[in-house]
């Protein structure tokens, strides 16, 4: 049975080896993933606090093309609803927190309010799109693996373990919440991808910050603000005895991993926390090749950490060469005249 697919924009680019890493693994643990056809970007954290019906919409499309897919192709995996196992929600996967977060919250707010309903569907018919909320049901990825795959078949699926290796479990604050299906066990202190990595023979190390925020864009807009959100989480997990920090976001990841060097001329530190993510070290655990996974395209190199287990990387790619920033930030979008849309 396939899982629709949403991987957004980040696993097409920057974070390619996530999406790399989440292919590899995909037949030792059973997953098959259909993309939605034709999906767009989900607006990312700022085109939902510029303008909603705008931002809505924009998400809005993407649910009316799952469910447009899911119903005129093959069986997809839908919710189970008990006596059958199934029910009328098809199941769509969202790797990406932003994405996640983004689609569970327009299928929610449509929803919950027949006036945003009705607007954001006005705009879809424009592309010949509708949407009925509660139609599809977007899940997160390591929700998917935990809950429906089971941590068995994780398990089963183990032929390097990494026994030695001791991993600080890093969800970040869009994942968690708002859980609007109570899928997670605490809205601040998850334990799914603890299990998991455990299930993989890591040593999960008792993370406090692992919801904590990373500074989203803030690297963008304030970067003092940033690192200090940066400098937190690293010195955690370093202080804590953490060989690797794993994410689940791509976000995250790009954070902690490009702006580790930023951070660390900032406040003259030294630290060398790599940054990868669940699926890369499942693929480790499975015994795939260090390259598939998009290992060595990281900036902080994994290397020292991994060879404990005797896993050789890749050498580090070279660091791209950056722009400078501008002073006055990035660009705002701007819609003059244009009525702000609220979920009454």
């Amino acid at each position: 049975m396939k899982y629709l697919f949403y991987p957004g924009c980040s696993m097409e680019r920057f974070s390619r080896p996530y999406k790399d890493s989440l292919l590899a693994i995909c037949q030792h643990i059973g997953l098959e993933l259909e993309e939605v056809d034709d999906w767009n970007c989900c607006g990312a954290t700022e085109y939902i606090a510029v303008s909603l019906l705008p931002a809505y919409s924009l998400i809005a499309r993407n649910l009316a093309l799952a469910q447009q897919q899911a119903s005129s192709g093959p069986d997809y995996h839908r919710a189970g609803d008990g006596r059958d196992g199934r029910g009328s929600a098809y199941t769509l996967i969202a790797p990406c927190s932003a994405c996640y977060l983004n689609l569970s919250k327009t299928d929610h707010y449509m929803g919950e309010s027949p006036t945003l309903n009705e607007k954001v569907n006005q705009a879809l018919a424009a592309g010949g799109l509708h949407y009925t909320p509660g139609t599809v049901e977007i899940r997160h990825l390591l929700d998917i693996i935990v809950n429906e795959i089971g941590l068995e078949a994780v398990r089963k699926a183990v032929v390097r373990p990494l026994t030695g290796l001791r991993v600080a479990p890093y969800y970040g604050c869009m994942t968690p919440r708002p859980d609007y299906k109570k899928r997670w066990s605490n809205p601040e202190y998850p334990t799914e991808l603890d299990r998991l990595l455990k299930a993989l023979g890591a040593e999960v190390v008792d993370f406090p910050l692992k919801t904590h925020c990373c500074g989203g864009h803030m690297t963008q807009i304030s970067p003092p603000v940033a690192y200090e959100l940066i400098r937190r989480l690293v010195h955690a997990a370093a202080q804590y005895g953490a060989d690797l920090l794993a994410t689940i976001c791509p976000m995250c990841q790009l954070n902690l991993d490009v702006y580790q060097g930023e951070m660390n001329r900032y406040f003259d530190t030294n630290y060398r926390m790599p940054i990868l993510f669940f699926t890369q070290l499942m693929g480790v655990a499975y015994g795939l090749e260090p390259k598939a996974l998009g290992l060595g395209q990281e900036l902080v190199d994994a290397q020292p950490a991994l060879a404990k287990i005797g896993v050789e990387v890749p050498a580090a790619e070279a660091a791209p060469v950056r722009r400078p920033r501008k002073k006055e930030g990035l660009p705002m979008p701007r819609m003059p005249g244009e009525e702000e849309m609220s979920h009454d």
